[in-house]
């Protein structure tokens, strides 16, 4: 008990002095102006300002209560992988932020500007900058070549994140699909890595690895060959029955479905090169020794 004690009250001033540190603490602040500037204005009830607002909140509690555990080095006492954790977390908070910070202009902000726009402009200015904040987290705790101790550091282990949240993003703008088979297999390409690649992550930060009775560094590779395969038939399959003999309808906003069904095409892409790279990644890490 006494030693449980005397861990609880250790300060580690280096969770907010080394770079890693300094980059949460801009992330925390940079975060707290951009909801509370649009929460000044009250502008934030569509669809697509709640979200902003939950990215940003989500962000900074999280990043505050990371820098708290690690201030009083209460993160050993977690039962996760701490490191794993961390690397995952600040990867999701660059791509949520980041993605915050090109939808929330681009739809609060009217061309030209009515109300509040200097609080707008200046939230969008501390979002992108928070971003900054997260991607230079990532760049700073990103594992060494040779270094897997902490796999979610690596670059396979980032792409994981990528993929999840890429999926995340279809799913969101899935419409209208049920009535073509070959809209549906693509459904079910999206849902099946989600579900796995969503898997292998949680099982990382749970520190479960050591459970499992086979060599999963090979079965990894064997998986992303197999998500790969999968999305490049997604990737002909989604526009070849989206946009046959369908034109795009005039006026079409960002509700429309062509334009939902144009935005899944191109993040089918980007998962596909996704997966492409982790594959190649992979293969390095597991099949090709480096002295």
């Amino acid at each position: 008990v006494g030693e449980l004690a005397g861990t609880m009250l250790t300060v580690n001033l280096r969770a907010v002095t080394s770079w890693v540190g300094i980059a949460r603490l801009f992330a925390v602040v940079l975060s707290c102006v951009a909801f509370s500037l649009v929460a000044s204005t009250g502008e934030y009830w569509s669809p697509y300002g709640t979200w902003c607002m939950f990215t940003w909140c989500f962000c900074f509690a999280v990043t505050l209560v990371v820098l708290v555990l690690e201030l009083l080095e209460l993160y050993p006492l977690l039962p996760i992988s701490w490191d794993d954790f961390t690397s995952a977390f600040s990867m999701l908070a660059a791509l949520m932020v980041f993605t915050t910070s090109v939808v929330y202009p681009s739809t609060s902000i009217g061309s030209p500007c009515s109300r509040n726009c200097a609080q707008k402009a200046v939230a969008t200015t501390a979002s992108c900058l928070c971003f900054l904040a997260y991607a230079l987290e990532v760049g700073l705790t990103r594992a060494k070549p040779g270094d897997i101790s902490s796999f979610l550091s690596t670059v396979p282990g980032l792409l994981k994140v990528f993929e999840v949240y890429v999926a995340c993003l279809i799913f969101s703008l899935l419409d209208n699909y049920a009535l073509k088979a070959g809209l549906q297999w693509c459904v079910a390409v999206y849902s099946i890595c989600f579900i796995v690649t969503f898997l292998i992550i949680i099982v990382t930060i749970g520190r479960c690895l050591a459970y499992i009775p086979c060599p999963l560094e090979k079965i990894l590779v064997g998986y992303n060959a197999l998500a790969l395969v999968m999305y490049i038939t997604a990737t002909v399959l989604w526009p070849l029955y989206s946009f046959k003999d369908s034109e795009r309808p005039n006026p079409c906003n960002s509700e429309c479905t062509w334009n939902k069904h144009l935005g899944v095409t191109f993040l089918t892409i980007f998962n596909l090169i996704a997966y492409l790279v982790d594959l190649v990644y992979s293969t390095r890490m597991v099949f090709i020794r480096t002295p």
